[in-house]
């Protein structure tokens, strides 16, 4: 009994210590503030207990906390399940949710991936100026604080250049680290003429320099180029970026490292002959080999190759019958470039009548329907798989009978939905449901919805948002109005215009009771939804993506 005691209080204290030599600082309402405002720099994770992608991170930032403590950047975490009111003053809608704090009113999202080594790196560099003034000491420890680095190289007296170079280094610094330096022997050791900037990179080549015009657009496009492999590897950690690299993006599909690797050496000549033109990447077929469907590739026949343009998210598979050759690549993506290979489009059939209040779309449709220029169009992009898409089709329904059942709301907006796993659709869709409203006049631009996902919510979005302003719970007092300026009804007896004014008076009150009760369900099924979403996140912690990457 003694021993067994002894060893429970053993257990106990390791476990006692476990958890104090946590990195990571567990604050609560009370002490988030202080906090703050004690650490220069600090990186908080809003979370909840139950949250599948809460649980993946974990680990991977109480390692980046112990790494960065040494820096003095400070990383915290906030139970949202304890705190509700404290993460609803920050926003927070998601779990988990990340933002940097310099001071209590200096609050920025953290845009980096949820990996130990990108979080170390991402606040290392919001730990840093935007440009860091280096000299014959210190450019050698710079050229590899990080995989990518730049560094200016012009004179102290070039005003110009100096600025230029200091406003791209505030846009990207959460992507790259910036020096600068004037020293001219620096420059002639590095065998640049001032002014130059050369980016450092511990991969492909080294190293690239620019020597051109100091202009903010060139440089920038130069540091994304420049700092993209020749040919990289498409996973969880870099997707998002070949997707906002602004370039068309072609997979290599194959199964084994080694099979990646012979043909990355077989196009390699082909990725340094079109870059700053395609990015060439290799991807996993065993892991993400769905993600051939998503191109259009026939998933399980390998190895393949497909091409993305990414800014008009259009998919150009290359024959899966032909062999990879350096000679059949070379040639697709000379096509490619040249505008000689149609894009492939993957379209369900259109409907051959619209069912429902919901208007569905299809890629043969698209065009029609969501650039209709008369109309705000406010588009669900869904999953037949997602949880949280089948939790808001009832809700999404009810919203698009407020415009459907009323003629004139009907002919300025369209509430409508495409299965985005079986239709190419224009935009890259990072998860589901995404919703987007395509305004009339404006359909360039459109407006994603970020907000919870309530009938009303969504129709104050589309009034708030939309070109036409439409005012959906507007229609019980329009009812009213319409019900008594029917001026073109024939002359009645008084007692029947009497029935006919208390008849229309009661379809108002019925009105105005129904989108009461309407208020009422969506108060009850919030809570559902939120159950659902529960249940959603520990089933499949990557659901809402579009796509396994």
């Amino acid at each position: 009994m003694r021993n067994f005691g002894n060893v429970a209080l053993g257990l106990l204290g390791a476990a006692a210590l476990a958890k104090a030599a946590s990195d990571v600082h567990d604050l609560k309402k009370d002490t988030f503030m202080p906090f703050v405002e004690e650490h220069d720099l600090v990186l908080a994770e809003f979370f909840a207990p139950w949250c599948g992608h809460c649980k993946a991170l974990a680990p991977e930032y109480e390692e980046a906390a112990t790494t960065l403590k040494e820096k003095d950047i400070a990383l915290a975490k906030i139970d949202c399940t304890e705190e509700a009111e404290l993460c609803q003053s920050y926003g927070v809608e998601g779990y988990p949710t990340l933002k940097v704090f310099r001071g209590p009113n200096n609050v920025s999202p953290y845009s980096g991936q949820r990996k130990a080594q990108a979080i170390v790196s991402y606040m290392t560099k919001q730990g840093m100026p935007a440009v860091s003034v280096i000299d014959k000491d210190t450019i050698e420890d710079f050229k590899t604080a990080d995989k990518v680095v730049l560094v200016g190289y012009f004179a102290a007296d070039d005003k110009t250049s100096n600025e230029t170079f200091g406003s791209v280094a505030s846009g990207l610094r959460d992507s790259f680290l910036f020096g600068a330096t004037s020293d001219a022997a620096l420059a002639k050791a590095e065998g640049v003429k001032q002014p130059a900037i050369v980016l450092y990179k511990t991969f492909d080549e080294g190293k690239n320099t620019f020597e051109e015009t100091f202009d903010k657009t060139a440089i920038e496009q130069f540091a994304k180029t420049s700092s993209t492999p020749l040919i990289g590897e498409v996973g969880p950690e870099t997707y998002a970026g070949y997707m906002a690299a602004g370039l068309p993006l072609a997979y290599i599909f194959a199964e084994t490292p080694e099979e990646r690797d012979e043909l990355a050496k077989t196009l390699k000549p082909l990725a340094t002959k079109h870059k700053g033109k395609v990015n060439f990447a290799t991807i996993d077929a065993k892991a993400f080999g769905q993600h051939a469907g998503n191109l259009n590739l026939e998933a399980g026949k390998w190895p393949a190759f497909a091409i993305q343009e990414t800014a008009k998210n259009q998919k150009f598979p290359f024959d899966q019958s032909k062999k990879m050759t350096e000679k059949n690549i070379g040639k697709f993506v000379d096509d490619f470039l040249a505008g000689k290979v149609e894009p492939s489009v993957k379209s369900e059939p259109i409907p051959e009548k619209q069912e429902g209040p919901v208007t569905v779309i299809v890629a043969k449709n698209y065009e029609e329907i969501v650039m209709d220029d008369n109309k705000d169009v406010l588009v669900e992009f869904y999953a037949p798989w997602c949880g949280h898409c089948k939790a808001l089709a009832p809700k999404y329904e009810e919203l698009a009978a407020l415009y459907a059942d009323n003629p004139s709301y009907s002919k300025r907006v369209t509430i409508a939905k495409v299965d985005a796993t079986l239709n190419d659709v224009p935009d890259e869709i990072q998860g589901f449901p995404t919703i987007k409203l395509f305004r009339a006049g404006d359909k360039s631009s459109p407006v994603d919805y970020s907000g919870s996902r309530t009938i009303e919510d969504l129709a104050k979005f589309v009034k708030e948002n939309g070109s036409h302003k439409v005012d959906a719970y507007a229609d019980a007092d329009e009812s009213m109005a319409e019900a008594r300026d029917q001026t073109d009804m024939p002359h009645q007896a008084p007692a029947a215009t009497k029935a006919a004014t208390e008849a229309a008076e009661a379809a108002t009150d019925s009105v105005k009771s129904g989108v009461k009760e309407s208020i009422k369900s969506v108060v009850t099924e919030a809570a559902a939804a939120v159950k659902t979403a529960i249940a959603d996140s520990d089933m499949d912690a990557g659901e809402d993506h579009h796509d396994e990457l």
